[in-house]
């Protein structure tokens, strides 16, 4: 009889305790889903965005008059691209160039540049593939300054921005989707005639 009290206590006080847990977890659960990370996410997992936005558009002390972007105009042999371009190739076809760059935090920087039937530029595109949703909100912030600064106002849309001037048309675009992030860049003549005397 005195160890069927004694069990019994045990068990009680095991109940007891297991409760007390629970409710400690159930509080730190609450805690943990009940707002929005105002941290931002660890460095080591992101570049710094405004640093990697440069290098995807290239050094800015080398870049020729006209150039829309890593010092390539349109209109612009395939030669020069070749000589110039410091990422490395992973593609070439007969209509496209492609070079590829990895950050140390693992991004990658994809660049095509797309030929006429002469081999000239006719039109460049930069796929950003970036870790986080923060990264990519930084970059699309960064983006959205740099080439507004550089071609006014844009057209916004809800994950896409297109400017255009005399020169030149630029659509930056949010692809992310499920747990892939990143950004799109796509860069266009609107000249003709760039084109054509180049």
């Amino acid at each position: 009889m005195k160890s069927l009290k004694y069990g019994t206590v045990m068990l009680l006080l095991a109940i007891i305790g297991s409760g007390c847990d629970s409710k400690t977890n159930e509080k730190a659960e609450a805690v943990s889903d009940s707002g929005v990370l105002s941290e931002p996410a660890p460095a080591e997992l992101n570049s710094d965005q405004s640093a990697l936005l440069q290098t995807i558009i290239g050094p800015g002390e080398k870049t020729p008059e006209g150039a829309v972007l890593r010092g390539i105009s349109f209109g612009d042999p395939i030669a020069k691209v070749k000589a110039s371009e410091t990422f490395e190739m992973f593609e070439e076809t007969p209509d496209h160039l492609g070079y590829t760059s990895e950050t140390a935090q693992l991004e990658t920087i994809d660049v095509q540049y797309f030929l006429t039937q002469d081999k000239k530029v006719n039109r460049i595109t930069v796929d950003v593939y970036l870790n986080s949703p923060e990264a990519t909100k930084q970059l699309w912030n960064a983006g959205k300054q740099h080439f507004s600064d550089l071609y006014a106002a844009p057209k916004e849309e809800a994950k896409k921005i297109i400017w255009n001037n005399k020169s030149v048309r630029v659509n930056m675009e949010d692809v992310s989707e499920g747990k892939d992030y990143g950004l799109k860049f796509q860069f266009f003549s609107t000249d003709k005639n760039v084109l054509a005397a180049n």
